[in-house]
C-alpha cells in the first residue's frame, strides 16, 4: 500500500513539475474595446497572429471598457494600445493606435524575436 501511494505521489510531482517547465513566450497585449473602430480593425490581425505564431507568441486582448481596471493597470491613454512583453514579462515596446501586421512583425524582429520564421 505504501509503495502504491508513493508511486501516485511521485507521478503527481512529475506531472506538476512538467507543467511548471512550460516555456515562457513573448506576449503581445492589446488593450482596446470591441466597440472601437480601430480596435475592430485590429481584431483580424490579432487573430491571424494568434494562429500563425501559436507556440511562439502569446496574443491577448483586453476590453478596457468592460475591464476598466486594466486601463489603469497598464496606463492606457488611447485605444487601441499594443504592449510588447519579452518572455520574462518585461515591457519592451508600446504603440498607440492601429498597428498593421507587418509593422508588428517588424517590431518583434527589431526586438530580437523573429516570428516570421517557422520553428
Amino acid at each position: 500500500m505504501r509503495r502504491f501511494i508513493l508511486t501516485i505521489l511521485l507521478a503527481a510531482v512529475a506531472t506538476t513539475a512538467g507543467a511548471a517547465e512550460k516555456p515562457k513566450l513573448p506576449r503581445l497585449l492589446e488593450l482596446g474595446s470591441d466597440k472601437c473602430i480601430p480596435c475592430k480593425a485590429m481584431a483580424p490581425i490579432l487573430n491571424e497572429l494568434k494562429k500563425e505564431c501559436a507556440g511562439r507568441l502569446e496574443v491577448e486582448f483586453i476590453d478596457v471598457w468592460k475591464n476598466k481596471s486594466a486601463a489603469g493597470k497598464y496606463g492606457v491613454k488611447i485605444i487601441p494600445t499594443q504592449v510588447f512583453f519579452d518572455a520574462t514579462g518585461k515591457e519592451r515596446f508600446r504603440h498607440e493606435g492601429f498597428f498593421g501586421k507587418d509593422d508588428i512583425l517588424a517590431k518583434w524582429k527589431e526586438l530580437g524575436v523573429d516570428l516570421a520564421a517557422k520553428q
